[in-house]
């Protein structure tokens, strides 16, 4: 059952399809500057589809993938293509959030059903089972549990290279606030102990995404039936990130270390929204591909690397951004009529980027690696001739008009909302507006 505050929600007014054609700043043609990249497709845990989540300096990737039973969904980890399952709490399924999940010393955070019912009906996991929610760690093989605010639920949802623990929970308190029943705060984890971060003065609740190795924590504040607040989090105290001219739903997504943000932007009229990037109390705002209404920033690595995707409510493309510049990232890899890039999520300062593809002729989602072939030239399928790049780009063109009706019934599960919910998405869908 779900709660009576996402009974309520689901009522709200849902926001305009993101279809404008607005294309600021962007393009189909690489700049001269943009590495080509070479594709690995990753395995499963044997099960239909996996996607990438985050990757480290070493490029050990953290994200989920399916298991054999085609049912369930744990959290993974891949180191040299090879995939290892990290289990669960002791429910049936486990996952990690998106972007900064794994640190260099391979510790991954993340959050899984428990064998316990939720006692108000949430589903704080948002994986249908109605159990409850912990976050964890994972290292080393160990899966280990950390604390609550003494609410029900939490989730862990990023990791610096310190191993501060950034996420939300639940306290105690029912909230009407909340995209549950409960209260939720931004969390801090360190050492197995759990602290607060104060949402912006006037807002009931928090929720922390990522933190960089200086300590700096990106989320958002606010109320899910109202105005939600991109900030950062310096010292401990909240900074308002402000907006491309929107109200509702300024989301960040991604901080590297000189304290660089992207993320979600609405623009004026809230009726869609761009990639921005801020520095130094400044958002831009990223544009998008001519054709994809919305845009958004997953990730940005300390070289100002920018990851992320374009959607146009039908269809989505992959995204790199090189000097504000978007590209769609199909267009930098060689010829391959068989898997589109759709989602960028995460990229270290090596340039290697991590997300998710879908298959044309298997309808499968997995997740993938590229490596830009600057680091190795004589990879296969780096060099394009000219004939190549035509067929490359046709593919390209091509592919966004069936890829969705080529998913199989699993693909279309696990890609939506299973494999790819967190609590940022949460709160956007709850509240009547998809945030990718």
């Amino acid at each position: 059952m779900k709660s009576r505050l996402s009974n309520c929600i689901t009522a709200i007014t849902v926001f305009a399809a993101l279809v404008v054609p607005i294309g600021l700043a962007a393009q189909h043609d690489p700049p001269r500057n943009t590495p080509r990249y070479s594709l690995t497709i990753l395995d499963t845990l044997g099960g239909c589809c996996g996607i990438g989540h985050g990757i480290n300096h070493a490029g050990a990737i953290a994200g989920a993938a399916v298991p054999p039973n085609n049912a369930d969904l744990h959290a993974a980890i891949w180191r040299r293509s090879i995939t290892s399952d990290l289990g669960t709490l002791g429910g049936p399924n486990s996952n990690t959030a998106e972007e900064q999940v794994i640190n260099d010393r391979e510790v991954v955070a993340g959050f899984s059903d428990t064998s316990t019912p939720d006692p108000n009906g949430e589903d704080f996991c948002f994986f249908a089972t109605n159990l409850v929610c912990l976050p964890f760690l994972w290292s080393k093989g160990a899966l280990t549990p950390l604390p609550t605010f003494g609410g029900t639920n939490a989730q862990a949802s990023g990791i610096n290279n310190r191993g501060e623990v950034v996420g939300v929970s639940e306290t105690p308190n029912v909230d009407a606030c909340s995209p549950n029943f409960l209260q939720v705060e931004a969390a801090v984890w360190w050492d197995g102990l759990i602290s607060e971060l104060p949402p912006l003065p006037g807002d009931p609740d928090g929720v922390a995404f990522a933190i960089n190795d200086d300590g700096d924590v990106i989320g958002i504040s606010g109320c899910a039936t109202g105005v939600i607040h991109a900030v950062v989090w310096r010292r401990g105290a909240p900074i308002d990130l402000g907006s491309l001219g929107g109200e509702m739903f300024n989301i960040p997504g991604g901080i590297n270390n000189r304290g660089q943000i992207v993320g979600q932007s609405d623009l004026a009229g809230d009726t869609t929204h761009h990639a921005f990037s801020w520095d130094k109390g400044v958002m831009t705002d990223l544009g998008t591909l001519a054709g994809y209404g919305a845009s958004v920033g997953n990730g940005i690595n300390n070289r100002g690397q920018v990851v992320g995707f374009g959607d146009n409510g039908v269809s989505q493309v992959a995204l790199v951004w090189e000097g504000g510049v978007a590209t769609d990232l199909n267009t930098l890899i060689a010829p391959n009529p068989d898997w589109f890039l759709a989602e960028a999520l995460s990229t270290n300062d090596r340039g290697e980027i991590t997300g998710y593809a879908l298959s044309n002729s298997t309808g499968l989602v997995r997740a993938f690696v590229l490596a830009p072939c600057e680091r190795n030239p004589a990879a296969t399928r780096c060099e394009l001739s000219g004939e190549a790049e035509s067929a490359a780009a046709n593919a390209v063109k091509s592919f966004p008009t069936v890829k969705q009706s080529a998913l199989t019934t699993e693909a279309r599960l696990w890609v939506s909302p299973r494999m790819r919910m967190g609590t940022k998405k949460q709160w956007s869908q709850l509240s009547g507006k998809t945030a990718q």
